[in-house]
């Protein structure tokens, strides 16, 4: 016997991945609910061979399900994940909402999941920004090894960490500029078709977006506390794949060649890494794919034990729906969740 799910949030670019990612995995659920806004009700989502109703959030019963996977924006899970957990299924989270809450655990199967043993407080576990998911994976056999005092990031983030209206707008806007419509922003600032915004989220007191804000606070929630870390996060024309360019500063010496072996055997990285044969990543190469991409490790002179290194991932999956599953399988691994316990 297997689990009963429900994805809130069906509809979105990440509720459609998770329907992908659990069929794709073997997720162990007997019975999978779609569920969303009410203008959603009956809308057709796609789960492996199935075709599944959307359901309404406002009087869906979530009494009947022992999980629910949550991407449905921060506003709405503030809401509804606390009466959610209230009625006895466990809420992964992937919205921004309770990341930074000390009583729920931010989760990275790869990184820190003993962690989800912790969930029992609220009954809620956090999912971590996109950007911040594939950093961590790469971080964390290096500070193993060597300890991380200083990461410096610059990251290159798709449109569809947007949402599907980010992508919308890039392929309208680049369509437009070949028959010279003048491009309109509106999920973004300014344009985005042919141009690069170092804009994220709402500005902070600091002369910083919160985006950069987020990466700090969850490397350290997730890794270290003790790890400093400065963000410059960039929105780019790349429909799918973040991008990031990482420059770390170690407490002990780490020789290239030995991060690069830490990198070839660390659970949720990939290294490809020989630049004579153009063997590097690029967004393009990474969509559809779960690993946290590890390309160009090379010495950083400027600092004592410094590396560099290029990483890239598909954000909507290891960012976002592909960490929510995890977290799930995490949850059965531990035995908080026995499929064989649930009746049919």
């Amino acid at each position: 016997m297997a689990l009963r799910v429900a994805v809130v949030g069906a509809t979105g670019n990440v509720g459609r991945e998770l329907f992908n990612i659990m069929d794709e995995r073997n997720f162990p659920a007997d019975k999978v609910h779609a569920v969303a806004s009410r203008r959603s009700v009956g809308r057709k989502c796609s789960y492996g061979d199935k075709t599944l109703l959307c359901e309404d959030l406002e009087s869906f019963d979530f009494s009947q399900v022992d999980m629910v996977l949550m991407s449905a924006g921060g506003s709405v899970s503030k809401e509804w994940a606390p009466k959610i957990a209230a009625a006895g299924a466990i809420v992964i989270d992937n919205s921004s909402a309770w990341r930074m809450d000390p009583e729920v655990p931010l989760v990275v199967p790869e990184v820190n999941g003993e962690a989800v043993l912790d969930y029992g407080t609220k009954n809620i576990i956090a999912n971590p920004n996109c950007s911040t998911a594939q950093l961590v994976v790469a971080l964390k056999p290096l500070h193993q090894a060597a300890g991380i005092k200083r990461v410096v990031v610059s990251t290159y983030q798709s449109a569809s960490g947007a949402g599907k209206a980010g992508m919308d707008e890039l392929w309208t806007q680049t369509k437009g500029m070949f028959v010279n419509d003048s491009p309109t922003p509106d999920v973004f600032s300014k344009q985005i078709a042919f141009n690069v915004i170092p804009q994220i989220d709402v500005p902070m007191e600091d002369g910083s977006f919160k985006e950069e804000w987020k990466m700090r606070m969850e490397t350290k929630k997730i890794v270290d506390e003790s790890i400093e870390l400065v963000a410059t996060c960039v929105r780019v024309p790349v429909f799918v794949g973040h991008s990031e360019a990482v420059n770390v500063e170690l407490e002990d010496p780490l020789s290239v060649e030995d991060a690069r072996e830490l990198f070839r055997n660390a659970d949720g990285v990939q290294l490809i890494d020989n630049i004579e044969d153009d063997q590097f990543i690029t967004p393009v190469d990474c969509v559809g794919e779960w690993a946290s991409y590890v390309s160009r490790v090379r010495k950083d002179p400027t600092v004592e034990n410094g590396l560099i290194f290029w990483n890239v991932s598909d954000n909507l999956r290891k960012g976002a729906a592909l960490n929510a599953v995890q977290i799930g399988e995490e949850l059965i691994k531990r035995g908080v969740l026995a499929p064989e316990a649930v009746p049919a």
